[in-house]
């Protein structure tokens, strides 16, 4: 049985609520699809820990939704609520561990498809604690066939001991500089705050080892970003070369640093220019994807 979901802040513009519902478990969220036509792909955006998917539809300036520019592109765009979060806050810890977590969305993925155009097929995008998700998705065999991944802020390996650091004017770990984001951010309707479950905030001390279990099994096109300000995950050329390492089948792997953001880059004054890159990667995921099936 779901339980009630009042979302705030709201969606904006072209933007909808929608549940979809894998047996009995009802996934909350938000999408957005292109005017006319079948979209480019369906972008799949899996949001981070102590956020909702609204975290990709940012209000507190004009411009910064993935969701609205998704549309506007040509794309269809759904952010569900990651599993325990939302309408699926009632599910018991056994059922939103990672690897469940991956699974139940790959059916989501099943149920939207039955029912939604979604073009040359599915990409996944992710932040921080969903770039995990998402990453886990593509690694499961049922996840293969996904066009490309692109996320940022998740890493291998924590910055240091205590898995964060802090500069001279920052709002915290999780922010960097608070000039990054519009003043609106922080106000009490702007930030897609929600709880997250205790037994995931215990899971993080395993995430290495578990993409280090994995990462081999993913085959699709990977692109990370990592804001200039992150304070988690260390923006160095080694860090990079271990992912590089780890994803070693990934078809394509790049990596790269985002000017003037932090670690929540949706959020940020860059958003729209982080949000391009991404969605331009996606439609080169879409352009390989028809000319590998067009070859012989």
């Amino acid at each position: 049985m779901s339980i009630a979901f009042d979302r705030v802040p709201a969606p904006g513009t072209g933007v909808r609520e929608l549940v979809v519902n894998v047996g009995a478990v009802a996934l909350s969220g938000l999408v957005s699809e292109p005017m006319g036509g079948d979209p480019r792909c369906l972008v799949v955006a899996v949001h981070g820990a102590g956020m909702h998917a609204g975290y990709w539809d940012a209000v507190a300036a004009p411009g910064m939704s993935l969701l609205q520019l998704g549309r506007e592109l040509g794309f269809t765009v759904w952010a569900p609520d990651r599993p325990g979060i939302g309408c699926s806050g009632d599910l018991p810890d056994e059922r939103i561990d990672l690897f469940s977590q991956a699974r139940l969305l790959l059916d989501a993925i099943d149920v939207f498809a039955a029912d939604h155009r979604i073009g040359a097929g599915v990409f996944l995008m992710g932040h921080s604690y969903g770039l995990k998700v998402a990453l886990t998705m593509a690694a499961e065999p049922r996840g293969r066939d996904v066009l490309g991944i692109d996320g940022s802020g998740s890493g291998i390996r924590w910055v240091g001991r205590g898995g964060a650091r802090m500069a001279d004017g920052d709002r915290g770990p999780a922010w960097g500089p608070a000039d990054l984001y519009p003043p609106a951010t922080f106000s009490r309707g702007s930030l897609p705050l929600h709880e997250m479950p205790a037994s995931q905030i215990a899971e993080s001390d395993r995430w290495p080892d578990d993409l280090r279990g994995f990462g081999a099994r993913i085959v699709a096109p990977v692109r990370l970003t990592f804001g200039q300000h992150e304070r988690f995950w260390p923006v160095d050329e080694g860090h990079f070369a271990e992912l590089r390492s780890v994803l070693s089948r990934a078809s394509r792997f790049s990596a790269h640093i985002q000017s003037d953001v932090g670690h929540n880059v949706s959020l940020g004054l860059a958003a729209r220019s982080y949000h391009l890159s991404a969605l331009a990667f996606a439609e080169a995921c879409v352009v390989a994807r028809s000319v590998h099936r067009i070859l012989p």
